[in-house]
């Protein structure tokens, strides 16, 4: 009840006894909405509907719209050039405000479209109540949130190009690195580590192309669209959308206020971009256990143990796995929050806010902190790398490969190695252990070369074809990955 109280002071709420708080409704001293109301809100009524406390962060887009729409007002005569001029003046000027930190609304305000049209009213007087002409909260809020995913989307796009250069840079300087490939986390065939680096930048580059595509749904302008059914005044939505920088408008007002399908596109995409950061997560948390060995973690990325002094812990890539449930979980809740929601707008839709905010943030901030942790914060142990590619029964389909290009019929020469790897772990062997005669009594066509052949480096090097990760193809694979960024 103390945040209560705390918040009816705000409001100015009075209140007999504030003691009995709980026990006693308060009655508001405030304006109601309009004359079709006798009373205001409760105060934890007006507490719970207010969104200032994180609208706010739509307030320079909400200007930015405001401004548009004065302009398109002037434009067709439904308010004189002189009041859009006043109109601007004073939206400019709570802009300034605002970034000088001191327009700070409260939950009096109940949101960020409320406080800037009190606030304006301060500054030029009545031609500030003009503004909201031919307009409501439903096409603004909506107009609002496709500013900012607008510049989101671009920020994180930047992002993501930076993730990509330094995956890309450490691809070009570990071609002939060689690391363990695994299937069903089993150790399956070497593979070039660049290789290995350049399928999450190719992650990387469907997450972009798919922001921008959604992008594409984001940047349809609803303002204009009014409540939910247009407006009486002959307002130019076109003349609107272009100061804006729209591509388009939306064609139905009904689906122009309640439409939140770019809003769970962006989640989904945001989500995908958050999976591949958390697959790459779990292989840096693997690899730098002692068990795999395979990266050391620096300490500007690394955090230790209370307790234990000689630990260092992978806290960047888990952090990021952590926070990958965070924002799936977003997008289950925009799912849930849209699938019942009749048209047009419904209040609930205010719940898209945060979601939208957080996981903006939190993509935003995984991806600088996996930027730096793959520029900075590990290396890669080469020397464990090659003793692991080195130790295993890996190079087992190059001895099917082998006589399969001598005649023999896969499916047989399949067989055939399988028995011989059973025969060589009773043995405690590997592969290359075996002697030219314990080959040749397997099948004739083995002869001195298949030695050569079964080493780390030619099982790599001979897997050529397009795709794959031989050091020719992953040579040509860096230069497409350059052309890819340099093409934006």
């Amino acid at each position: 009840m103390k945040f209560l109280k705390t918040q009816s002071k705000l409001l100015n709420f009075r209140t007999e006894d504030d003691a009995n708080l709980d026990r006693q409704p308060l009655v508001a001293n405030q304006q109601t909405w309009s004359q079709r109301f006798e009373s205001a809100l409760h105060p934890a009524i007006a507490i719970f509907n207010a969104s200032i406390s994180f609208d706010i962060e739509l307030i320079e887009y909400d200007l930015t719209g405001s401004i548009a729409h004065a302009k398109m007002l002037a434009h067709t005569e439904i308010i004189s050039a002189a009041e859009a001029e006043q109109l601007v003046r004073g939206l400019e000027q709570i802009r300034e405000e605002y970034r000088q930190g001191q327009f700070q609304p409260g939950v009096e305000a109940e949101d960020v479209h409320f406080a800037v049209e009190r606030r304006l009213t301060e500054i030029v007087g009545d031609v500030g109540k003009k503004l909201h002409t031919a307009r409501s909260r439903n096409d603004q809020v909506g107009t609002d949130t496709r500013l900012y995913l607008r510049d989101q989307i671009e920020q994180i796009c930047t992002a993501l190009r930076q993730f990509q250069s330094v995956l890309l840079h450490l691809a070009q300087a570990n071609i002939e690195t060689l690391i363990p490939g695994y299937t069903h986390l089993q150790r399956a065939q070497p593979l070039s580590l660049a290789h290995h680096l350049l399928a999450y930048f190719q992650m990387a580059q469907r997450d972009r192309e798919r922001l921008k595509d959604v992008n594409k749904r984001v940047n349809i302008s609803p303002l204009g669209s009014g409540a939910l059914a247009g407006t009486t005044f002959p307002i130019d939505r076109h003349y609107s959308a272009q100061l804006l920088h729209f591509d388009d408008v939306y064609a139905n007002s009904l689906d122009g206020v309640s439409d939140r399908d770019f809003a769970i596109e962006f989640l989904a995409a945001a989500s995908l971009i958050m999976v591949h950061l958390s697959r790459l997560s779990e292989e840096v948390i693997l690899w730098s256990s002692e068990e795999f060995s395979f990266v050391k973690l620096k300490d500007s990325c690394a955090t230790g143990s209370s307790i234990m002094p000689q630990k260092k812990n992978p806290d960047v890539p888990e952090l990021v796995r952590g926070k990958t449930g965070r924002v799936c979980g977003h997008l289950q809740a925009m799912l849930m929050l849209m699938k019942g929601l009749p048209l047009a707008y419904n209040k609930d839709l205010q719940e898209d806010k945060e979601a939208l905010f957080d996981t903006v943030k939190t993509v935003k901030a995984c991806l600088e902190a996996m930027t730096i942790l793959l520029r900075e914060g590990l290396e890669f142990r080469t020397t464990r790398l090659a003793a692991a590619v080195a130790e295993d029964f890996s190079n087992a389909t190059d001895v099917a490969d082998y006589l399969a290009a001598r005649g023999v019929p896969f499916r047989e020469a399949y067989n055939l190695v399988g028995k011989v790897v059973k025969t060589c772990v009773a043995a405690n062997k590997l592969l290359k252990d075996l002697s030219l005669e314990e080959w040749k009594a397997l099948h004739p066509a083995f002869a001195e070369d298949i030695y050569s052949a079964i080493a780390p480096r030619q099982v790599v090097a001979a897997r050529n074809s397009y795709g794959g990760t031989g050091f020719e193809q992953v040579s040509k694979a860096i230069l497409a990955a350059q052309s890819q960024i340099s093409a934006e």
